[in-house]
């Protein structure tokens, strides 16, 4: 299993960032659109570039004091994001020279040993400006001269940025093991949890530090099946926490995602379904992770006849976009049915890599569309000459067609249905891609 890297986007404010973000993912981006229900900031976005797939992340601003001493909480927060990512693309603001903060930047940067490409924007001709040379006292190498509004200079910079990804080797994880990524939002009992399953089951290999480096592996073993579990830090409210802060939390989460098999996406049963509880899910469907949702504290619940049922319809409501991922109602305090939760993450996994014959799938889609003829626009009616399993983690189906444009939503909707009924595709999402033949 190999993750993608992850390159971070770091600068004091009013640099252009966000349009930096923006324009690159407008450009060189195939960004799945929102789905009705995910409520989340789109402050991430994954990329491809000449061959090469990276997640980019947007921090926003490292804000400095009034003495130009950046603040230590906002300090602590983008080392989060600087240990987290493969290569750091230093924007500073181009029409002028480096500031003091700037300077404060770059010292935490040279720390960190990390990849780094300096970048100068808001340059709209390419003659360099007097103070470009001013930026080699920061210790960072050559400046790249870009323009985010007016695209100047991004292919350059793009090359630039491919060039220092870590070898594919060093970007592969082990496969037998279960990755498991337990989210959400703080105080909802991750590391109850973790500790619970781990105290259930003492063969533990070792505890190690994870690739992210703010998030611990636990490699241990149940039934002979070799497990690893990452805790990460929850997600806060808004109300709670300053929105920079909140988009470094969130830069943890995804990078535990994406190094995950399955996601446990933890729900507190007396607080009930809250907003942040629909974008920390919304994270793990858009990553096309096997999911679970695991209700805990279940046992703190007053509760009568009615209460599971209920609940169940609940999540079905508030999360619409998932329907394939199985419910399960634990305590971590108590211990009951925890270790039902390994089965099941063990049962949906193997869903996940779950792969169909060719010929098998166009049986199931013939007949499907035998019972529900294809849609027509103006006369001329959808034809699906064939369709084929592209790939596993997530199942990807490609479906060739004479016209994508009759490949209507709800019509490929009603096939994933009918695959989901003829084949055992609970607990992971399924995704497809519609090409025209020829």
């Amino acid at each position: 299993m190999s993750r993608k890297p992850i390159v971070a986007v770091v600068g004091r404010p009013n640099v252009g960032k966000s349009t930096f973000f923006n324009r690159i993912a407008g450009k060189r981006i195939s960004i799945v659109e929102d789905t009705p229900g995910v409520t989340r900031d789109r402050i991430y976005a994954d990329c491809e570039w000449l061959t090469h797939q990276f997640t980019l992340i947007d921090t926003g601003g490292i804000e400095p004091s009034s003495s130009d001493v950046i603040l230590s909480q906002m300090r602590d927060q983008a080392q989060i994001a600087i240990d987290t990512a493969d290569v750091i693309v230093f924007l500073c603001d181009g029409k002028n020279s480096y500031t003091t903060a700037d300077e404060e930047i770059a010292q935490m940067l040279r720390v960190s040993k990390k990849p780094v490409v300096l970048v100068l924007n808001k340059i709209d001709q390419y003659k360099k400006p007097d103070h470009f040379y001013d930026y080699y006292s920061l210790g960072l190498g050559e400046p790249v001269m870009i323009s985010s509004v007016n695209a100047m200079g991004l292919g350059d910079l793009l090359d630039d940025i491919v060039k220092l990804f870590p070898n594919e080797d060093d970007m592969t994880e082990a496969e037998e093991s279960i990755k498991i990524c337990l989210i959400g939002k703080p105080n909802v009992g991750k590391s109850s949890l973790v500790n619970k399953i781990i105290g259930e089951n003492r063969v533990i290999v070792s505890e190690i530090a994870g690739t992210t480096r703010d998030a611990i592996d636990t490699p241990f073993e149940y039934d002979g099946q070799p497990f690893v579990l990452i805790d990460t830090a929850g997600l806060r409210r808004k109300s709670r926490v300053n929105e920079n802060i909140e988009k470094y939390s969130i830069i943890r989460t995804l990078t535990a995602i994406e190094r995950s098999d399955v996601c446990f996406i933890l729900i507190d049963a007396e607080e009930g379904i809250t907003d942040q509880d629909k974008k920390v899910a919304g994270y793990a469907h858009d990553a096309g992770k096997a999911s679970i949702f695991v209700v805990n504290k279940w046992d703190l619940l007053q509760k009568d006849n009615t209460t599971f049922n209920e609940f169940k319809r609940t999540i079905r409501e508030q999360f619409a976009y998932m329907p394939y991922a199985p419910v399960m109602f634990v305590s971590a305090l108590t211990g009951q049915r925890v270790m039902q939760l390994l089965e099941q993450a063990i049962y949906v996994s193997n869903n996940h890599a779950l792969r169909i014959s060719t010929g098998v799938l166009n049986d199931v889609l013939n007949e499907a569309m035998a019972l529900n003829q294809p849609p027509s626009d103006k006369g001329k009616r959808l034809k699906i000459y064939y369709a084929t399993q592209a790939s596993v983690k997530p199942p990807t189906f490609v479906l060739f067609v004479n016209d994508k444009e009759l490949a209507h939503f709800s019509y490929i909707r009603y096939l994933e249905n009918q695959i989901r009924k003829n084949f055992n595709y609970e607990g992971t999402p399924i995704l497809f891609s519609v090409k025209e033949r020829g």
